[in-house]
């Protein structure tokens, strides 16, 4: 059947490699979305533990006597430790591979979650969180990355936000558990929550088995036979796979003639000299890159978000509720809100592109962080219960969470994960990841102090101005990468300051119909 025929009938075109295409678009594959989903496993693990202890802190200052420092500690340090996980995790990705590395982070988190469920002291519960925190690190920087290289351009957006799901989905987990095991005795209620955070462990350790190594990081490594067997299941057709092979091994430095099972690689293929590469004598497109990288990696959480997480209880009895089963409850909402917003942005991500939902995300943060301040200020300052500041309070905190989540939340993960060469793909990942842990970790940490110190409303006033200062960066230093294949970030990255949506529309439209959807035109048998 002749393509023209096939478009405008509107029916099945091709069939094969676990996918088909439909009226002229490209299925997903499903092979890669079920690996993507196995492999995003781990991130409900991160997520659980930040829903969880937003609600356990409450029964832990209660039973083991703790002080509102102490309790600050408590949130922070797994992100502090997340930090040393990250910074190493992409040099020991880099030199396993990406699959084990995902195994690695799984069994790091088991032993901190037991050793949660256990403690029968404060000093031994900040060491689970320590432990934890270090597979978190892993976990957070390995997901994306591994969704990132088994995906297709046309739908990298949507298998690079699943891990963002699963960190959502943690935290409405991590609410539910609180409400229903706040029920239990006080000894057992809090170690229950935090100790059946080892179950999805044990998940991944079993679905990893099903799960392929990257592809880029086998060709990284030479190994060119094993590489092309997971990009004809991960690609939609054999020509696409051929296309992704080529592009794959120009930016591992092997000729494309070479047709060899293995390849001996001149170059280190094990993350030698990429920190040099990154830091010391970077590209102007690679310093771009990096910056942007860091920068959206910074400006999640500086503008708050953990602060509305994992603290929710407390903003929520400052704005009026008062008993601790409508406090639970009100906290689930922000969780169901986060997650059914994620859903959104993933549906849309390979649609209308990152920057337009970057910089409306941001947009509605702003307005709802003011009207956050705003309604708590009123609040704290009123001798009487104004329902409407109350309303405007809790209303705010809920819009909040939903623009995050369908913009700024999952696009930080995909972005920050697609848009670094192959060669310094892993470890400039991982220098992300740090950054946003230790943001992370400082808001966890110093948010009750800051609030006492400049009001709760000032704090958030605060998270406002930061949030427009990310605007004004993510307007100027991101680029649109939608659609884009990973080896052109470079040069996607090499147009200077300022990026317009119209050129790298262009470049979009040139890159599918001149690759992709061109190739497979040309080479589809009538």
């Amino acid at each position: 059947m002749e393509e023209e025929n096939a478009k405008g009938s509107g029916s099945k075109m091709e069939e094969g490699n676990d996918s088909v295409i439909i009226s002229g678009k490209e299925a997903r594959n499903k092979y890669a979305c079920a690996c993507a989903i196995i492999a995003s496993i781990i991130s409900i693990l991160m997520g659980y533990d930040t829903g969880v202890m937003s609600g356990a802190m409450l029964f832990i200052k209660e039973d083991l006597k703790v002080s509102d420092g102490q309790v600050e500690v408590l949130a922070g340090i797994l992100n502090i430790c997340a930090l040393v996980g990250s910074l190493t995790a992409g040099r020991i990705s880099d030199w396993i591979g990406r699959r084990y590395t995902i195994v690695l982070a799984s069994i790091i988190f088991f032993v901190g979650s037991v050793l949660m469920g256990v403690a029968p002291s404060y000093a031994v519960l900040i060491s689970g969180r320590c432990v934890a925190g270090v597979g978190v690190g892993y976990a957070l920087m390995i997901a994306p990355v591994y969704s990132t290289e088994i995906s297709s351009p046309s739908s990298r957006g949507f298998l690079t936000s699943l891990p963002e799901i699963c960190i959502s989905l943690g935290i409405l987990l991590g609410y539910i558990s609180n409400y229903f095991f706040a029920k239990l005795p006080l000894v057992y209620g809090w170690r229950t929550m935090l100790g059946i955070g080892a179950i999805p462990s044990l998940a991944l350790a079993i679905g990893i088995f099903a799960m392929p190594e990257s592809p880029r990081w086998l060709t990284m490594q030479g190994r060119i036979k094993e590489a092309k067997r997971v990009l004809l299941r991960v690609s939609n057709t054999p020509n696409e796979a051929e296309l992704r092979l080529k592009e794959i091994k120009k930016a591992a430095g092997i000729a494309d003639d070479h047709n060899e099972d293995v390849v001996i690689l001149t170059k280190s293929s094990h993350g030698e000299g990429v920190w040099k590469e990154l830091l010391l004598r970077p590209t102007p497109p690679v310093r771009r890159i990096l910056i942007a990288a860091i920068g959206i990696h910074f400006f999640e959480h500086a503008t708050g978000i953990e602060a509305v997480v994992l603290y929710s209880p407390r903003i929520f009895k400052k704005a009026g509720i008062t008993t601790r089963n409508k406090l639970l409850l009100a906290t689930m909402g922000v969780g169901v809100t986060k997650t059914c917003f994620i859903l959104v942005a993933t549906f849309l991500i390979d649609k209308v592109g990152r920057r337009p939902l970057l910089l409306t995300s941001l947009g509605g943060m702003i307005v709802s962080l003011t009207g956050l301040g705003f309604g708590l200020t009123v609040v704290e300052h009123s001798s009487e219960r104004l329902v409407w500041a109350i309303a405007l309070s809790i209303s705010t905190v809920f819009l909040f969470v939903a623009f995050f989540s369908m913009g700024l939340g999952p696009i930080t993960w995909v972005y920050s994960s697609e848009i670094f060469p192959l060669r310094l793909r892993a470890q400039g990942a991982s220098m992300g990841v740090a950054v946003n842990r230790l943001m992370n970790g400082t808001i966890s940490m110093t948010f009750i102090s800051l609030y006492k110190a400049i009001t709760i409303g000032g704090a958030f006033f605060m998270f406002a101005g930061i949030a427009i200062l990310a605007w004004i960066f993510f307007f100027f230093c991101c680029p649109e990468t939608r659609g884009r294949p990973l080896e052109d970030m470079e040069e996607v990255f090499s147009t200077g300051w300022c990026p317009t949506t119209k050129s790298t529309a262009a470049n979009l439209d040139g890159f599918e119909m001149g690759k992709f959807k061109g190739h497979e035109a040309r080479e589809r048998p009538t």
